[in-house]
């Protein structure tokens, strides 16, 4: 471990710049920390006038992000956290007007160019894509990966960011993509807090970092406290570095380059981040750099005081250490400035920043204010009474919202229900109108809005030869991803047991031979990193299929599935996305795991990536086919029971698709529609079978995708021809069997359609006991399909379909 503890003098004997040059350099990086200092200063102060919701600012840090962002070059990546607004206003992924305006939620993404008012102040992205949804040339700017609030959530992304550059320069078949990489030489900053270190996902990280040795500098701001505790309380021996001496490379062997400085000590922060980064950039050797002794002048954020925690002792401390003063110091004792020419740098920096958070103030008012004075004109044409007191209301109002203009818009068209005039016609075509903004500026991008949207991919049916072979399932699989692997150099696979033997279940057999281990390759047992490489490498221009073994093991990588790559589209109105496909399998093997089907989990956290639930293995390839032409992520769950059951082979088993969204009949019926998707399907057709013989007769549909669901309202037109309707399912009950009804009932009409209770079946609220027994008492059975069907009929016609038991 690197130990930089510089002292205060400066030597120019070696360097190339004159010490006017040097002087001048010094102070403007000085007028950045004052900058940046009085931005933290002056965003507190707004939260506390109520102009603004929340904040939490990078006040302390300010030096070391100086340091770091003289290193940060053009085609380099960011994977930051919300301290970082000094790295973002020195290296300009972001301004101070910018800054403000998120602070205010300014909803104009000309405004706020990270999130167009959707994330809360500090959170940086740039926008990576053209209005088509085309990648952008990301080697020639500065590239910053979209913020999360999530306490190390930026960690797992940041393997990936890297590996790609790994990548880059090592598989010259990769060479012809010029807009992603300068042959890898680009490095990942991922900066992170000293309590962030504690989560998990920083420790996976760093293990996969060093194993693989990516280009990247992982930076620590240890200000000593996460909130209120202690870093004694936080790490082993009280100090990450220290806690980290083990994966210090040694002579032979890969690891980290681990180094260590004060973060009041500005010329060890510079010399530092340099050595740091060319090790990484040159040697692809991952570096951490542990900035020790920051200070945090105003506490944690603007909801608390840290005075409640801190002893008077350390509150001195940190106003003796705190590095903006120390830099000062420094600058007087060098002579590289004087008294006089400090006060002038900090106030031209205050200044500007007043400025600066004034003109971003001023404009989101102007987007209010013509809303507001709209809104206004429109009801002052009612002579109502009952609209005179919301106006007067709205008017007395000192500083309306969006909000407050909506409601009363809103209240007043609910009193004046039993109106019809002409003033009501013309405030309802506004608010209709209105309806529509607000939805682009709140509600849009979730998914892929462009062309690029799988939902816009042609469709190919599948063809096949006379003599078709009939083949295990998982055959189909592999003829699949071999005939993509061929057509496009940019995908690769990953997972555990991916590589050598080519997945648990076959479907990767042989390619790791055939197309090298760069492209399909194992990983360790950390989800949460596996998903979080497929984030990066996606982000970069590379297709990856980041393979999750079995379903329940997703909910290991839950946090980044749904806090970083379902909210990515959404979090930056559309301005950077990650098509990552995420492989896994799930559905009726026996026993408590590997077994369970958490669905309900799924559609609950995973808005914004697409839910892909085929029937079988040769869907499951349209499926792929699907998304690889496509930019949305997504996931795939493939029935573990079906990879040895045997199919008929494509001929053209890499192009034909099968579309997203679009259920399937599979079945003619006319008594009742039985809806299911997966493995369960092959019980509902044994079920049918049965339930012919009796005389009932169900229609079954695959729905084949819960995310997005039956686009063409397949279900509810079946339902009215049915009248009846049973939706069989392996969640818990009340999972997903009951999303499927709402949106057959309610989103679809179905509701209107019915003649008799609407009844779903799924298994039990446990997971499955070991066991084929255990199987088929908990989780829905042939037999319990049949009793389910029949139960339906016995309501309808109770003497022609007399009860069981």
């Amino acid at each position: 471990m690197i130990d930089t503890d510089l002292k205060v003098s400066v030597d120019l004997s070696n360097s190339k710049l004159s010490f006017d040059d040097f002087r001048q350099i010094i102070k403007k990086d000085y007028e950045f920390a004052v900058q940046s200092r009085m931005v933290s200063l002056l965003g507190r102060k707004e939260v506390l006038t109520g102009k603004a919701k929340f904040g939490i600012f990078g006040d302390g840090k300010e030096l070391a992000q100086i340091a770091l962002a003289k290193v940060f070059e053009i085609g380099d990546w960011r994977s930051g956290y919300y301290r970082d607004q000094t790295f973002a206003f020195v290296s300009e992924i972001s301004t101070i007007y910018h800054f403000f305006s998120q602070l205010y939620a300014n909803p104009d993404i000309e405004a706020d160019t990270s999130s167009a008012g959707r994330q809360m102040v500090a959170h940086f992205s740039t926008n990576l894509l053209d209005e088509q949804g085309n990648w952008k040339n990301q080697t020639s700017t500065k590239n910053s990966f979209s913020d999360i609030s999530t306490t190390g959530g930026q960690m797992a992304r940041t393997m990936g960011l890297g590996l790609a550059s790994k990548l880059y320069r090592n598989n010259e078949n990769l060479s012809y993509l010029k807009y992603f990489s300068d042959n890898g030489n680009e490095v990942v900053f991922c900066n992170v807090g000293n309590a962030s270190t504690s989560e998990g996902v920083f420790w996976e990280v760093i293990n996969a970092v060093g194993v693989h040795q990516v280009p990247a500098v992982i930076s620590v701001w240890d200000d000593g406290y996460g909130i209120s505790v202690p870093n004694e309380i936080q790490t082993t021996k009280g100090d990450i570095s220290e806690a980290l001496k083990g994966f210090q490379r040694g002579e032979n062997g890969n690891g980290l380059e681990i180094f260590k400085v004060k973060g009041w000590d500005y010329p060890g922060l510079c010399e530092t981040y340099e050595k740091a980064v060319k090790v990484a950039r040159e040697q692809h050797i991952p570096c951490l750099v542990h900035v020790t002794e920051l200070t945090q002048p105003q506490g944690h954020s603007s909801s608390g005081s840290h005075e409640r925690y801190k002893t008077k002792e350390r509150l001195q401390w940190e106003n003796d250490y705190d590095c903006n003063i120390k830099m000062r110091q420094w600058m007087l004792d060098a002579g590289i400035a004087g008294e006089e020419e400090l006060f002038e740098i900090e106030k031209k920096a205050k200044d500007y920043v007043r400025s600066e958070q004034r003109r971003a103030w001023s404009d989101y008012r102007k987007l209010l204010q013509g809303e507001l004075e709209e809104a206004v004109s429109l009801l002052s044409e009612f002579k109502e009474d009952l609209v005179e007191l919301p106006l007067k209301t709205l008017i007395s109002t000192p500083e309306p919202s969006l909000k407050e203009v909506y409601s009363t818009v809103r209240g007043v068209l609910r009193e004046l229900r039993f109106e019809n005039s002409i003033e009501k016609q013309a405030l309802l075509q506004w608010y209709n109108e209105k309806k529509k903004v607000n939805a682009e500026r709140y509600n849009s991008s979730l998914y892929v809005e462009t062309e690029k949207s799988p939902l816009c991919v042609s469709i190919v049916e599948a063809k096949y030869a006379d003599n078709a072979a009939i083949v295990d399932g998982r055959e189909v699989l592999n003829a699949c991803f071999e005939a993509n692997f061929e057509r496009d150099d940019r995908i690769l696979a990953f997972g555990e047991d991916v590589g050598k033997i080519g997945d648990v279940n076959q479907g990767f057999a042989g390619l790791q031979d055939k197309f090298g281990n760069m492209r399909v390759f194992d990983t360790g047992i950390r989800e949460s990193t596996i998903i979080g490489k497929g984030i990066g490498l996606a982000v970069r221009g590379l297709r990856p299929i980041a393979e999750i073994q079995y379903l329940d093991y997703l909910l290991y990588a839950l946090p980044v599935l749904s806090d970083d790559l379902a909210s990515l589209g959404y979090r930056t109105k559309g301005q950077q996305k990650a098509p990552v496909i995420v492989r896994t399998r799930g559905h009726r093997l026996e026993g408590i795991w590997h077994s369970g089907s958490p669905m309900t989990v799924l559609l609950g956290a995973l808005r914004g990536i697409h839910i892909c639930v085929p029937r079988n293995m040769t869907q499951a390839a349209g499926m792929y086919n699907t998304l690889l032409k496509s930019d949305d992520p997504a996931l795939v769950i493939e029935c573990l029971n079906g990879y040895r059951l045997k199919e008929k082979m494509p001929a053209n088993i890499g192009e034909f698709t099968v579309p997203l969204g679009i259920a399937e009949e599979l079945r003619e019926g006319s008594d009742v529609t039985v809806v299911s998707y997966g493995s369960t399907l092959r019980l509902v057709q044994e079920a049918a079978l049965e339930l012919d013989k009796i005389g009932i007769s169900i229609e079954i549909i695959d729905i084949q995708c819960l995310q997005p669901f039956d686009r063409e309202h397949l279900c509810a037109t079946s339902l009215q021809k049915t009248n009846r309707i049973l939706v069989v399912d392996e969640d818990v009950p009340g999972g997903a069997s009951a999303f499927i009804l709402q949106q057959i009932l309610e989103e679809q009409g179905g509701y209107y359609h019915l003649d008799s209770k609407p009844l779903t079946l799924s298994a039990k609220a446990h997971r499955p006991p070991y066991g084929s027994d255990g199987d088929y008492f908990s989780k829905p059975s042939a037999d319990d399909i049949v009793e389910a069907v029949y139960r339906i009929m016995n309501d309808v016609d109770p003497k022609r379909f007399p009860r069981f038991f």
